[in-house]
C-alpha cells in the first residue's frame, strides 16, 4: 500500500476540514503503522464524520480525473 499523503490532501484536511495539525499528523502516523488509507483511518478513529469522509472523497476522486 502506498502510504504517500499529497500536499494538497494535507492542505485540504487542513483548510477545508478544519482538522487540527496535530490530528492530521497523528493519522498520517496511525495510517502508516496500520497500513491503512488515510481517509478510513481518519474516520474509523472519529476523526472525520462519514459527511466530512464524503467530502474528502470527493476531493481526491476530482484530482484524478
Amino acid at each position: 500500500m502506498n502510504s504517500y499523503v499529497s500536499r494538497e490532501t494535507i492542505i485540504y484536511l487542513f483548510n477545508v476540514l478544519n482538522l487540527e495539525e496535530s490530528t492530521i499528523e497523528l493519522g498520517i502516523k496511525l495510517s502508516i503503522k496500520n497500513n491503512a488509507p488515510l481517509p478510513i483511518l481518519l474516520w474509523s478513529y472519529g476523526m472525520l464524520t462519514i459527511e466530512e469522509l464524503d467530502k474528502l472523497y470527493s476531493f481526491l476522486f476530482q484530482k484524478i480525473d
